[in-house]
């Protein structure tokens, strides 16, 4: 047998001597079929090569599989992992993932999104805060399951997935405090996600409260060399902080490069830092960045369970807590 032919249940009933259901009932989990019937068609499978066509079973009941992942900023590391566990949970759940890429802006979503409807996915997962609000409106008309990680916009039937990223924000203040830190600054990118902007927004009042100001610059995307740029702005004032919280680690490995290696500065010593995402480079020995670990497998678990439930899921909200890892980059730690 080449290999584009392909072995069909009646070949499979025809070698194991039963009827066409039978075969049907055999890998139908739950199905009434006696085990002496279901070892002959396993037998039969196993010579013959025959695997289970789930999509074409599972559009018979009007499901395909398909979770449609829309995502921004694929190669980052935060991202990647949580890209890595969705994907895990889902073959687990025996779903299929199909990415889309939303990074660029002409359109090419929305025809990508389109085409995965026609493909009749059964639910999307938007990871990030850049995709236009149609986009979820589009999921939403198809008939999806819709979940939303890390998003702000209010859409009923959905299942939202936040970070308390204030309350995270609240808790940097008081550590940069103890550490004896009174000029505070906030290192973010241009990109205006809602949790870059909660984060932003929480320790801005946090450390209002506390009465301090908070320096704030923005620069580019999201990303290591934004970092680099923000801190030539932050450490070139005549009053330079003492105390940064950068919204993403790789905003926080970016201006700790800059400081150590273009302004000579000792961290934590005379800079203190803190990053966002624990990603793995947040660990290594050249930055040992006290961060914010996102619970990325609790994220993904939960969103899984809830696309998996049979029956009309009814929209909510969870709202996650992020771990503080201390390391070195925060005196007193």
């Amino acid at each position: 047998m080449s290999q584009r032919d392909f072995v069909s249940a009646d070949e499979v009933a025809r070698r194991a001597g039963v009827s066409r259901s039978a075969v049907s009932r055999a890998f139908t989990p739950g199905a009434s079929v006696s085990d002496t019937t279901r070892q002959k068609v396993l037998q039969a499978a196993e010579e013959l090569g025959y695997q289970v066509n789930h999509l074409a079973r599972g559009l018979m009941r009007n499901e395909s599989g398909i979770v449609c992942l829309i995502v921004s900023d694929v190669a980052t590391p935060y991202r990647s992992t949580l890209l890595r566990e969705l994907t895990l949970q889902l073959q687990l759940a025996g779903k299929v993932a199909m990415l889309i890429n939303t990074d660029r802006s002409d359109g090419s979503v929305n025809r990508a999104l389109e085409q995965a409807i026609r493909y009749r996915a059964d639910a999307s997962v938007i990871l990030s805060g850049l995709p236009d609000k149609s986009i979820t409106e589009l999921c939403l008309r198809s008939g999806q399951r819709l979940v939303l990680i890390n998003r702000d916009e209010d859409q009923s039937g959905a299942f939202h997935i936040n970070l308390d990223d204030r309350e995270a924000a609240g808790r940097v203040v008081t550590a940069f405090v103890r550490a004896g830190c009174s000029r505070l600054a906030f290192a973010n990118s241009e990109a205006g996600t809602p949790s870059l902007m909660a984060r932003e927004a929480g320790f801005i009042a946090a450390a209002k409260e506390q009465g301090l100001d908070v320096i704030v610059e923005r620069h580019g995307s999201t990303g290591y060399e934004a970092g680099r740029v923000v801190a030539q702005r932050l450490l070139t004032r005549k009053e330079r902080p003492d105390a940064v919280f950068c919204a993403t680690d790789l905003l926080a490995c970016g201006l700790m490069d800059a400081a150590r290696h273009q302004f000579s500065l000792s961290i934590p010593q005379q800079l203190c830092i803190v990053g966002f995402d624990d990603i793995e480079q947040a660990s290594w020995s050249s930055y040992r960045l006290t961060t914010f670990a996102q619970p990325i497998g609790a994220i993904a678990r939960e969103a899984v369970a809830w696309l998996s439930q049979g029956g009309v899921a009814d929209g909510r909200s969870l709202t996650l807590q992020a771990d503080l890892i201390w390391r070195d980059s925060v005196r007193g730690g």
